[in-house]
Formats: C-alpha cells, sequence, structure tokens
C-alpha cells in the first residue's frame, strides 16, 4: 500500500511540474503573440509612411519641373537658357566663395595730406 501512496504522489509532482511548464509556455507564447502584433502595427505604419513619402516625392518632382520651366525664361549672363539638370550639376559643383574679411587699413601719418595734421594747441583749446 505504501508503494502505492508513494507512486501516486509521485504522479502527483510529475502532473504539477508539467501544469507548471504548460503555464510558462503558455505566458511565452502570448508574449511572443503581442510582440507579432506589434511588429505588425509598426509595419503597417512605416508602410503607410513610405507611401505618404513617395507621394510627396513625386510631388516635389512635378513642383520642380514646373519650376524649372517658370525658370527658364530668365538669362543670365552669355549663358543663355540651360536644362534644368544641367544647371544643378554646376551648381553643386561650385564652392562656395571664402571673402577676406580683413580690417581697413588706416591711413599712416606720412600719407595724410599735409594740411590734415594738427597740433597740441588744437588738444588744449579743447
Amino acid at each position: 500500500m505504501d508503494d502505492i501512496i508513494r507512486s501516486i504522489s509521485h504522479v502527483h509532482d510529475i502532473m504539477d511540474e508539467i501544469a507548471s511548464a504548460s503555464d510558462e509556455q503558455s505566458r511565452g507564447i502570448n508574449q511572443i503573440s503581442t510582440a507579432v502584433a506589434e511588429m505588425d502595427a509598426t509595419t503597417q505604419q512605416n508602410a503607410a509612411l513610405v507611401e505618404e513619402s513617395s507621394a510627396a516625392a513625386n510631388s516635389l518632382e512635378e513642383q520642380s519641373v514646373a519650376l524649372a520651366q517658370a525658370v527658364s525664361v530668365f538669362r543670365l549672363g552669355n549663358e543663355g537658357a540651360t536644362a534644368p539638370h544641367n544647371r544643378v550639376a554646376a551648381t553643386a559643383a561650385r564652392k562656395p566663395l571664402m571673402l577676406a574679411t580683413s580690417a581697413p587699413q588706416r591711413q599712416t601719418a606720412h600719407h595724410r595730406r599735409p594740411g590734415a595734421t594738427r597740433s597740441k594747441d588744437d588738444w588744449e583749446a579743447f
């Protein structure tokens, strides 16, 4: 009889372990399901953003063509009207000019006009 009780107790322990493992697996599957649902929502948001970006890019392209046509009537110097893509390439190749920002030089005493020098008397009268 003791053997039967021990065997039943052993089977009970094994069944508890199986139930515990099943609960852990169920929680893990729920977490995976939640993560997959979040990834699906994010993927759908990204697809919508890509579609919006594509539409915006197409609109910008149409606007740039219209702008290039509107500006093509203007001529700069001897260049004449050129195709917009040529002008863009030329503009991209240009580098910004660096202007000298030195302070203007002052005249020294030997460069002044003869009547421009003042005496000490002028300062005393001041």
